[in-house]
């Protein structure tokens, strides 16, 4: 009893750390949470994408980023509920971090049987600043990470419930169709869990052949968009393996050391991305990235703190060591999973990553946890004749926790009074405001111009004004590039581009980023959360 009152307690926390002024922080919805709403809103307004493909099942195609599917189809729901908002589309990726807190429990309680330890790595995750930053925008990455700790969890649960492996298989799936990555991930780790309970498959051959065909009538859709060359352009635009430099590097060591054969050799690109693919992978592992200073893409972290609190370096170590010499069997798949989790992010040019590696979690929590169960039960064990809440004990507790209290204050502090105001640009804080001004004076002017300069303004106008789909392709005027990305140049009477000379007649309306325009009246500035000018606009009348 006293055990689910506290795993209530846990979840509720969760649940209030993510959900709490979500709407408002972040401060903004930034483009990718955009189209994802719209596409949402869009199929369950007519049953069709922005694009107007019928309930794509492969990919949405929306910026040309082809998007996977699983995050749009899952905020459905939710705008039915709630209406097409900032709530609505952040509302799956608020309960996966909800979610993933209440499967780290049982996945704990799996792998050793140990309801204090279950609780720990639960707590630990339902105040992870990883996970917290994650769960409150609409980030596909975050909901692919549930998918993938469940299919993990009913992996190591078919050894006994043979059955399970069934839905192994769909949350995998169901992971593969939500987040690229992912697409890496799940076979990967399929591939390496069965090596690890390779026994108990063979045990199990009539649910494995089951899950086969599964996996074959669900991946099948996939497949034509997985040979196309559009399923190369996300791939191309951020591996480093089209990095042409490496090459030319190889050449000029090969031509200095006069072409010969062992030069060809050692300077061979091969190698050179081998090298290449090896830092951008141990990136991902590094202290700083992990523990100092964590992503540099502000949408990532709070900066200047690491994706995990600094007081759980000292327990992931000691957690490691004690996995090793009690020879743990939960040691193996964790530390697969693990470094299975890195490898699509190592292809990147930019690394280390938060996002692309998220699914990752809750393998750290979890190896803390045990660091810090077991860490405790050391100092019971040492301490054990001396008397309960001796000097040493004391003082050993008390800076354990004055750290801990300290560092998780520093990042909540930092999160809930400060990062909404300090980071608002890089949501771009001030389209929503723009774009209710322009829709609400639309029919006073003949002309409306709003600056393309912060990047794809048309999805905005899309989302805030709720177009329906038939309405939207009616008045789009799109072009598509060679590498597939769809630009729109305009929505009706809104143009995304500032012409190089105004019309002569006629009512103007204009969104720019310069201060000064020749020719029309200023009307009014849209600022950011920090007071800073975003958008300036003007009128002719």
């Amino acid at each position: 009893m006293k055990s689910k009152i506290i795993i209530l307690g846990i979840l509720l926390l969760a649940l209030t750390l993510r959900l709490f002024h979500s709407t408002q922080n972040p401060p903004a919805l930034y483009w990718d949470e955009a189209s994802l709403g719209y596409n949402a809103y869009s199929v369950l307004t007519s049953g069709r994408d922005e694009h107007g493909e019928m309930l794509p099942i492969s990919r949405f195609i929306a910026f040309g980023d082809f998007k996977p599917p699983g995050y749009i189809y899952t905020t459905v729901p939710s705008v039915f509920l709630f209406g097409l908002n900032e709530f609505s589309v952040r509302l799956p990726s608020i309960l996966a971090g909800f979610f993933l807190t209440l499967m780290t429990y049982f996945l704990v309680y799996k792998l050793f049987k140990n309801h204090k330890l279950s609780l720990l790595g639960s707590f630990l995750l339902a105040i992870s600043p990883w996970s917290i930053q994650m769960g409150r925008a609409a980030f596909e990455a975050n909901l692919a990470a549930l998918f993938n700790l469940l299919a993990v969890y009913f992996f190591i649960r078919s050894e006994r419930k043979r059955w399970s492996i069934l839905l192994s298989i769909v949350f995998f799936i169901f992971a593969f169709y939500t987040f690229n990555a992912n697409r890496i991930i799940s076979p990967l780790l399929i591939l390496g869990l069965s090596l690890i309970y390779h026994r108990s498959i063979f045990k199990n051959i009539k649910f494995i052949i089951l899950s086969v065909i599964l996996a074959v009538i669900l991946i099948w859709p996939s497949i034509p968009h997985l040979l196309d060359r559009e399923s190369r352009v996300r791939f191309q635009e951020v591996s480093i393996f089209n990095d042409l430099s490496v090459v030319d590097l190889s050449n000029k060591r090969i031509n200095l050391d006069n072409n010969t054969w062992w030069a060809k050799i050692i300077h061979n690109r091969r190698i050179e991305y081998t090298k290449d693919f090896l830092k951008h992978y141990f990136d991902n592992f590094s202290l700083r990235f992990l523990f100092t200073h964590g992503d540099q893409n502000p949408r990532l972290a709070v900066q200047n703190m690491g994706q995990l609190y600094f007081w759980e370096l000292p327990f992931l170590i000691f957690g490691i060591l004690a996995l090793i010499l009690k020879k743990e069997k939960a040691l193996l798949p964790l530390l697969i999973w693990m470094f299975v989790s890195i490898i699509p992010a190592a292809t990147a040019k930019e690394t280390p990553h938060a996002l692309r590696i998220i699914s990752i979690l809750p393998t750290y929590q979890i190896i803390i946890a045990y660091g810090v169960y077991n860490f405790i039960l050391l100092l019971n064990n040492k301490y054990k004749n001396i008397p309960r809440f001796s000097l040493p004990q004391f003082f050993i507790l008390s800076a354990t926790t004055l750290l801990l209290v300290f560092n998780v204050y520093y990042y909540m502090h930092n999160y809930y009074i400060h990062y909404s105001a300090k980071w608002s640009d890089q949501w771009q804080y001030g389209y929503k405001e723009m774009v209710q001004f322009v829709l609400a004076n639309e029919k006073k002017y003949d002309y409306i111009y709003v600056t393309h300069a912060l990047g794809r303004p048309y999805i905005f106008f899309a989302f805030y004004g709720k177009y329906h789909q038939d309405l939207f392709l009616k008045e789009r005027v799109a072009t598509r590039d060679w590498f597939g990305f769809w630009t729109v140049e305009r929505l009706g009477k809104i143009s995304f581009d500032l012409p190089p000379e105004l019309p002569k007649k006629g009512r103007i309306l204009l969104v720019t980023q310069e201060k000064n325009y020749t020719g029309l009246n200023f009307l009014t500035i849209v600022k950011d959360i920090s007071g800073n000018d975003v958008f300036y606009i003007f009128q002719r009348s």
